[in-house]
């Protein structure tokens, strides 16, 4: 039985002789390895081409941005899973990615194909502003989260936001995205009713479709760069436990609501 139309497994990504191994059409040990950044060497993998300069500075800055949120709920999964497993660090960093969704780490991606959906709009002849406030207008009548605005700390502003917007103008990076992002901020008090500011889950695909970043990939930023910031709390988690007191923490304050065999008395 076929599924889709091919019947040939294909690769335009790596190949490889006795002597040589080809990545993306160059030479990984002579032309990569050395030469190249993790950051612009995973944009060649993913793209088949090199990052220009504005490129490059803009995905080491998302990548940095992201990696590192503190006790989430993905980072608690995997330190967890990590006391209960401690021979199997793939497996807890996996527990921390596999929770990646519209809530964690996958807002960058829906924020990017509403900022592209304006775009073409815009490019349609429209009006800036009149379409961001018709995205909102959407999103609000079908009871939608407004994905990369609002933070539960960062209230006034989001400092991350302001940091990489910098770091896209100094690098000369196209800021087409960041107004379209900027406008919807605009339109979000008098359609919702209170103001949301641009949070990084934001932030990070308005800088990186300008510089050409692949809509379809932007959850992989998040994911990679967490995965880094995983790899560095299960490390920690070796070094000083904290996976059991976790879970301790969510029993403690538990209610049952259940029902009870007559005669059943709580140990609480």
């Amino acid at each position: 039985m076929k599924i889709g139309k091919s019947t040939v497994p294909r690769t335009a990504i790596c190949t490889s002789n006795e002597e040589t191994i080809v990545v993306r059409g160059e030479d990984l040990c002579q032309d990569l390895i050395g030469h190249v950044s993790f950051a612009d060497y995973f944009f060649l993998l993913l793209t088949g081409k090199r990052p220009d300069r504005a490129c490059s500075a803009v995905l080491n800055a998302t990548l940095v941005a992201i990696a590192e949120h503190g006790l989430v709920p993905s980072v608690q999964a995997a330190r967890m899973t990590y006391a209960a497993a401690p021979d199997a660090l793939q497996g807890a960093v996996a527990a921390g990615i596999l929770g990646c969704g519209s809530v964690i780490l996958g807002a960058s991606e829906t924020a990017g194909r509403l900022f592209s959906e304006v775009a073409a709009r815009v490019d349609a002849g429209e009006a800036l502003d009149d379409v961001a406030a018709d995205a909102i207008r959407t999103l609000k009548e079908n009871r939608r989260a407004i994905p990369g605005y609002g933070h539960p700390l960062h209230k006034r502003n989001d400092p991350r936001v302001d940091r990489l917007i910098a770091v896209a103008t100094e690098a000369g990076a196209d800021l087409r995205y960041v107004h379209i992002a900027q406008a919807i901020e605009r339109v979000i008090p008098d359609i919702v009713g209170k103001a949301l500011r641009l949070n990084v889950s934001a932030a990070i695909p308005a800088v990186l479709l300008g510089v050409g970043f692949p809509v379809a990939s932007l959850r992989g930023v998040p994911i990679l760069a967490r995965t880094a910031g995983l790899i560095a709390h299960l490390a920690e988690e070796a070094e000083a436990p904290s996976g059991f007191a976790l879970s301790y923490q969510a029993t403690r304050e538990l209610q049952y609501e259940g029902d009870v065999p007559a005669g059943f008395e709580s140990a609480a």
